[in-house]
């Protein structure tokens, strides 16, 4: 190790999409591990993105810093959720992906040895890689058979860890890689936590789940939520993420975001995005059809356990950790690529001709196990 890094992070692990590398799959590979959209983004709305970088990026000149165009925007997109929610660009800030908005948040609240985070495990690992690579400590919980948080553990965590003290708590609604929403009783518990601790709930999912906290965060300035365009808008390739939370809290996260974080094309992606949000998110009721279907058939097939899902993914695991390990690559080897995570198999819902592969490989493996 070069002598002038941190020894600390030795210790911490790169974040892969893909444990045995990409360069293993298939040529033709069905790509069902990082959940996204089954479908790319319209030609017709390629050809106007297109048209508009022709016409108005100029690419000598630094991008819009402010993102005001694109906040007035997701405002308008976020309070068709709530009748007289009143969010307004105050209310918001836009991240390169929700990973520079998880950054952002603990160098906010934990930097210099005044915080640790809490996190739940299995859960979206970049919340403790993160914290990892700024030096931040992190409390992980066990979660039940139901993958809902212990909560007892929970209380326990937040009373005994006191240097540092839990500044942060993250979970996911739906929780990633399981599928589950949160419980009324975790969000009891998440209501009663003091108003030191910030509470961020993700929700990357929201468009499938069409469940938020939305309400929550209007009368607590201690909470935040964390969206994306990478899911259901199909932006993927443009990284574009956004946190909604008290003007303060907005005001401090502003703070840390670096000056132009959001390159001229990614904001004018997602400026369409919004603006042709009924066209693109049309094709979310097939999406749950195809999920519910496929969990149903998976449901059928021995030596497999799949749990219910909230999300567009599926998570399921073998009769053993190494039954599960063994299913993923068994899977990879014939064209489908899923997540070996968790100690399971977290499957995206793709394309109807997807699904029906991941039924029959799925099939064909456990059968020759």
């Amino acid at each position: 190790m070069l002598p002038f890094i941190r020894s600390d992070l030795t210790q911490v692990k790169t974040y892969k999409a893909d444990p045995e590398g990409s360069e293993s799959k298939p040529i033709a590979v069905d790509r069902l591990d990082t959940n996204e959209c089954p479908y790319d983004l319209p030609a017709e709305l390629k050809a106007e993105l297109a048209a508009h970088y022709q016409a108005h990026i100029e690419a000598n000149r630094y991008p819009n810093g402010d993102h005001l165009v694109l906040k007035g925007a997701i405002a308008s997109y976020v309070n068709e959720a709530i009748e007289g929610a009143g969010v307004d660009t105050s209310w918001l800030t836009i991240g390169n992906g929700s990973d520079e908005l998880i950054r952002s948040v603990l160098m906010a609240t934990c930097l210099g040895g005044e915080g640790s985070i809490l996190v739940a495990q299995p859960t979206f690992s970049m919340y403790g890689i993160l914290a990892k690579t700024l030096g931040i400590p992190v409390v992980t919980i066990d979660r039940k058979d139901n993958f809902e948080m212990d909560l007892d553990a929970a209380k326990t965590a937040l009373e005994q860890t006191q240097n540092p003290p839990i500044r942060v708590v993250f979970v996911v609604h739906p929780n990633s890689p399981t599928a589950n929403p949160l419980t009324d009783a975790e969000i009891n518990w998440l209501e009663s936590l003091p108003e030191n601790i910030l509470v961020v709930v993700d929700e990357a999912y929201y468009e499938f789940s069409q469940n938020t906290m939305l309400g929550h965060i209007l009368q607590r300035p201690n909470w935040l939520i964390f969206r994306t365009f990478s899911k259901a808008f199909r932006l993927a390739a443009h990284r574009v993420g956004y946190g909604i939370a008290h003007p303060e809290m907005i005001a401090t996260l502003e703070k840390m975001r670096l000056p132009y974080n959001l390159p001229a094309g990614t904001l004018a992606a997602a400026e369409m995005a919004i603006k042709h949000r009924e066209k693109l998110l049309a094709v979310l009721p097939e999406i749950m059809s195809e999920r519910d279907h496929l969990m149903e058939k998976l449901k059928s097939l021995s030596k497999l356990q799949v749990w219910p899902s909230a999300a567009n993914f599926i998570y399921a695991r073998g009769q053993s950790l190494d039954i599960s390990e063994k299913i993923y690559l068994a899977m990879k080897e014939l064209g489908s690529s899923i997540r070996f995570t968790g100690g399971g198999l977290r499957i995206t819902v793709g394309s109807p001709d997807e699904n029906q592969r991941t039924e029959e490989r799925l099939k064909q493996v456990l059968e020759s196990l």
